[in-house]
């Protein structure tokens, strides 16, 4: 069951990583009850393409992908569940994220309907998680991974200026399931946050947007999914995802370093290419957000839009 509302609106977004106002907002209820928020933009009838976002963010952290696109796509966004606007669930591991994806597909795809899925980070976890599934595969044509990887998050990671081993990964671990609330966002937040998930080259628009959205996250959310992603192991599903899948990655990401896209796109069945991006950091789709575009239209246009027949094959 979901809950279709319209909402209309004539304010003028300041800036192109503000949150777009969505078209029609739905509820997805996924197979245990928790409740989903579900944003839609562009025209029913369009490309789909669904949009993922990762751990601490919310769907405006697609914003630039979302203003780029829904002229002439069918885009949905969706709040993980403790995220954004979904009510926070003490329910949470990789199968819970798998059945929110199917519930939102299920929802906001007409039947027979099929998308592009793109995840970031956690929401790229989301996708390998659902590989398996034949309701995921029915409902999606293609998928692009951002900045993600399928194990082994904390002793890769290298937020830590630190030599790899037993320490660093016990500190990151802590660092990253602190419960310790952020406050406001500051200009030594922004920093923090610059250094351990962006680029040098990001923007202080990029930067600001993204610590808004993060420091807007439950800390509680925060620590509990952190403990998630700590005991991530989907090394199994990678050889499960048998779509198209492009993955990229930026080459300063210190919370899903390369060589996390490295491994994907060598176990991938059918992976399409792997993007390294120079300097950027892990906010891959805030950081560089017309190449992600980009890699979504590429997708689109590949695997989901019907080409035209050729004049000579038709009158056959």
């Amino acid at each position: 069951m979901s809950r279709l509302t319209t909402r209309l609106t004539t304010r003028t977004p300041p800036g192109p990583y503000d949150a777009p106002v969505p078209a029609r907002e739905l509820t997805a209820v996924s197979a245990d009850g928790a409740r989903l928020h579900v944003e839609a933009h562009g025209p029913e009838d369009a490309p789909a393409v669904v949009l993922a976002h990762g751990w601490t963010c919310s769907a405006a952290f697609w914003a630039a992908q979302i203003r780029a696109l829904r002229a002439d796509h069918h885009v949905i966004a969706y709040d993980q569940r403790g995220h954004g606007r979904s009510p926070a669930d003490p329910r949470c591991g990789t199968a819970e994220l798998a059945d929110d994806l199917e519930a939102v597909l299920r929802t906001a795809l007409p039947p027979g309907g099929r998308a592009v899925v793109a995840g970031h980070s956690m929401g790229g976890m989301t996708v390998l998680a659902a590989a398996g599934r034949e309701g995921f595969r029915e409902r999606t044509a293609a998928v692009l991974l951002c900045s993600t990887g399928s194990g082994r998050l904390v002793a890769g990671s290298t937020v830590l200026p630190l030599r790899p081993g037993r320490l660093r990964t016990a500190l990151t671990g802590r660092v990253l399931g602190s419960r310790a609330p952020l406050g406001p966002v500051t200009p030594v937040a922004r920093a923090v946050l610059r250094y351990a998930a962006m680029g040098a080259g990001a923007t202080p628009a990029m930067v600001d947007a993204a610590a808004r959205i993060v420091h807007a996250c439950p800390r509680r959310v925060r620590a509990d999914w952190s403990h998630v992603l700590a005991a991530l192991d989907l090394d199994a599903a990678v050889p499960e995802l048998r779509l198209p899948v492009a993955v990229l990655v930026g080459t300063r990401d210190r919370l899903t370093p390369p060589v996390h896209a490295r491994a994907l796109a060598a176990g991938l069945p059918r992976c399409v290419g792997l993007t390294e991006l120079p300097g950027v950091g892990h906010m891959t789709p805030v950081e560089a957000p017309d190449l992600v575009t980009e890699r979504l239209r590429e997708l689109v246009s590949a695997h989901l839009t019907p080409r035209p027949v050729p004049a000579e094959e038709s009158s056959a």
